[in-house]
C-alpha cells in the first residue's frame, strides 16, 4: 500500500527537502503541496519545483483540498499555519515539526489528536531524540548537585528562541528531576541577577551564519563538568526523521505521539 503524503510549507527549504525524500521513498508518494495564499509558487507542479519529473501535483493554498487528497501531511511551518491546519486533519496523519507553539496552541493540538494521528516533536533528528533520553537519565542520576544549562545556536534567519529542540532538551532534564520546567526555566540573564538559584535550568541562545543546529547540555558540578552535545550538519536528517514518523503513524490510532514513540524510547 502506498502512503500518500502532502507537505505544508511546500516551497520552503525544508518543504523541498521533505518533498524530495517522500518522492524517493519506497512505499510513499508525493500527493500535494500546501503554500500561503500569496506564494508565487501556487499552481506550479510540485515535481518540477523540486527538480524531478512532472508529477501532476499542483501547489495549492487550499488546506481542505490538499488534506483530502492525501493520507497524511508533514508540517514544518509557523504556529499560526499549523493551528489552522489541524482544523482539517481529522482522520489523517499530521506530522508537526513547527516550533514556537505556545501552551494554548499545544492544548489545541492535543484536542485535535482525539481525531487525528499527530506526531509532534521539537526535533525529528534521531540523534537529538537519543540525546534527550540521555539528558533525562543524566539529570535523574546527577541530581541537584549539578547545575543544568542548555546552549543552542542556529542560523541568522531562525525566528523563535529558545529553539524547540532546546526546550525539548530542557523538558527532558526537568522530567529527569521530576520538576516543572516552566517553574524552573531561566530564559535570559542581564544586569545584576544575583547568584544562580539551585535547581534552575538555564537557556542561552546564539544566532548567526548558516548554522543548521547546535545544542549542548551542560551539567556543571563542583570541580567537574559534563557536556552532552549534538551538531546537525544537514537539514536532510530532519526530513528523514519526519518521513520515518509519517510511515510509523500509518497504522496508528488517533492520538498525540512524539519521536520517543516512533523510536521506542518510551
Amino acid at each position: 500500500m502506498t502512503l500518500k503524503l502532502a507537505i505544508a510549507g511546500a516551497a520552503g527549504r525544508m518543504g523541498r527537502e521533505l518533498a524530495k525524500l517522500v518522492h524517493e521513498t519506497e512505499g510513499c508518494a508525493l500527493a500535494g503541496g500546501l503554500e500561503a495564499p500569496n506564494s508565487p509558487h501556487l499552481g506550479a507542479d510540485y515535481g518540477e519545483l523540486i527538480g524531478v519529473k512532472n508529477l501532476g501535483v499542483a501547489i495549492s493554498a487550499d488546506p481542505a483540498a490538499v488534506v483530502a487528497a492525501c493520507d497524511g501531511i508533514i508540517d514544518f511551518t509557523v504556529p499560526k499555519a499549523t493551528l489552522s491546519l489541524i482544523k482539517h486533519t481529522k482522520g489523517k496523519i499530521h506530522v508537526i515539526g513547527t516550533t514556537g507553539i505556545d501552551a494554548a496552541g499545544d492544548a489545541e493540538i492535543a484536542e485535535a489528536a482525539k481525531s487525528a494521528t499527530i506526531v509532534k516533536t521539537g526535533n525529528f533528528s534521531l540523534g537529538v531524540n537519543m540525546l534527550a533520553a540521555l539528558v533525562k537519565r543524566a539529570a535523574a542520576a546527577l541530581g541537584q548537585d549539578f547545575d543544568i544549562e542548555v546552549l543552542e545556536m542556529h542560523h541568522r534567519m531562525k525566528i523563535d528562541a529558545p529553539s524547540g529542540t532546546a526546550l525539548m532538551l530542557g523538558k527532558a532534564a526537568a522530567e529527569g528531576r521530576e520538576i516543572n520546567l516552566a517553574e524552573k526555566s531561566v530564559r535570559s540573564r542581564d544586569g545584576h541577577t544575583g547568584a544562580r538559584n539551585a535547581g534552575d535550568i538555564g537557556f542561552a541562545t546564539l544566532r548567526g551564519g548558516t548554522v543548521v543546529g547546535d545544542h549542548t547540555i551542560i551539567f556543571a558540578g563542583n570541580g567537574e563538568r559534563l557536556e552532552l552535545r549534538h551538531v546537525a550538519e544537514d537539514r536532510k536528517l530532519f526530513a528523514n526523521g519526519a518521513v520515518k514518523a509519517a510511515i510509523w503513524a500509518g497504522d496508528k490510532k488517533p492520538g498525540l505521539y512524539s519521536m520517543f514513540d516512533v523510536l521506542g524510547l518510551n
